[in-house]
């Protein structure tokens, strides 16, 4: 008699090899009914089964990763694996930032253990979850040119060049805090272009960004020729007074080249 269980499975396997021999990690709920056309219980059935086992992980509803062995221990595969696959499959213009993107310049000091994603308007829901945590912020439009393609065992992962991520960095500078953005920005200056970081700037609506990372390049980390050129930049835009740091009270002395209110005490973690 034939195990019609064991024959599912040895099939199931073979999907998830087939899909790795192509360099592919991750399967969509679709992609599974097209493939074995059975009813939504029993690939629902059949995705547990894979998932206790850890074989296979669910990223978001209908988007699953295949865990290889060298990723079991995790329980998940690292995101620079499936970002790009997620994001297809959603439709969605995205690229890696901010902390995940300065990592892959070098400059991240410390692995960030969150993910940090930006997305066409809307964004996608954030995830966070005991194995994983990626973070979605929305921006409405960019420059390809801004964008540089990462090469990875999965295929290619979209990633804000040095310059765009640097402007980032102090567009969220909230989120991720002054004094490790200051210590990110130091690193990430020697991969960074002046002509590119001038370009890129140019195109950067948000003023008070251009500001802001210029007062750090010039008074705090001495990079005068990256300063310089958002400085050319600014000299054709009207400045108002900003602060430092919005989440401190409005205190400090004014910086009359930048037009920037030093209002925080800034230490690098280098």
């Amino acid at each position: 008699m034939v195990d019609l269980k064991s024959d599912r499975s040895n099939k199931w396997d073979q999907f998830f090899v087939e899909l790795q021999s192509k360099g592919r990690y991750t399967f969509t709920f679709k992609e599974l009914r097209n493939r074995f056309k059975s009813s939504e219980k029993t690939l629902l059935q059949g995705l547990y089964r894979y998932k206790t086992k850890r074989q296979i992980a669910q990223i978001r509803k209908g988007f699953y990763v295949i865990i290889p062995p060298s990723y079991s221990n995790q329980g998940m595969l690292p995101p620079y694996l499936f970002i790009d696959d997620l994001m297809k499959s959603l439709n969605k213009p995205y690229y890696v930032a901010l902390l995940s993107a300065a990592a892959l310049y070098g400059a991240a000091h410390q692995q960030p253990m969150e993910y940090f994603v930006i997305a066409e308007t809307p964004a996608p829901r954030s995830i966070n979850n005991k194995k994983l945590k990626v973070s979605f912020f929305s921006k409405n439009s960019w420059e390809q040119d801004d964008i540089v393609q990462k090469t990875t065992d999965a295929g290619y992962l979209n990633v804000s060049s040095p310059e765009l991520t640097a402007l980032d960095l102090v567009a969220y500078v909230d989120k991720i805090g002054m004094n490790r953005t200051v210590t990110i920005l130091q690193e990430l200056a020697q991969e960074m272009k002046t002509t590119t970081l001038h370009r890129t700037a140019k195109r950067y609506i948000n003023t008070p960004v251009i500001q802001r990372l210029g007062y750090l390049f010039d008074k705090v980390l001495g990079e005068e020729k990256l300063s310089d050129s958002l400085l050319k930049i600014l000299n054709n835009r009207n400045l108002s007074p900003i602060l430092l740091s919005t989440q401190k009270e409005k205190q400090g002395e004014l910086d009359e080249t930048w037009k920037v209110i030093k209002n925080i005490k800034i230490e690098s973690d280098l």
